[in-house]
């Protein structure tokens, strides 16, 4: 079971499953890695940045939209 520092964190990694990323946290910052397809990695992302990234990510999808 993964621990949440705050309830974005949870949100965050709520959100990235769903999406089929992996959310993993590194100090004070995340890296976000696609499950699926081209596996595209992002690292050294703070909260608001994965927040951000998800939220493309479900608006847009895979292909930009």
């Amino acid at each position: 079971m993964q621990n949440f520092d705050t309830d974005r964190e949870r949100a965050a990694y709520d959100l990235a499953e769903r999406l089929f990323f992996k959310l993993e946290k590194h100090g004070e910052y995340f890296s976000l890695r696609r499950k699926i397809g081209d596996h595209a990695r992002r690292d050294q992302l703070t909260i608001s940045e994965v927040e951000q990234e998800l939220e493309r990510w479900k608006l847009e999808g895979p292909h930009g939209g």
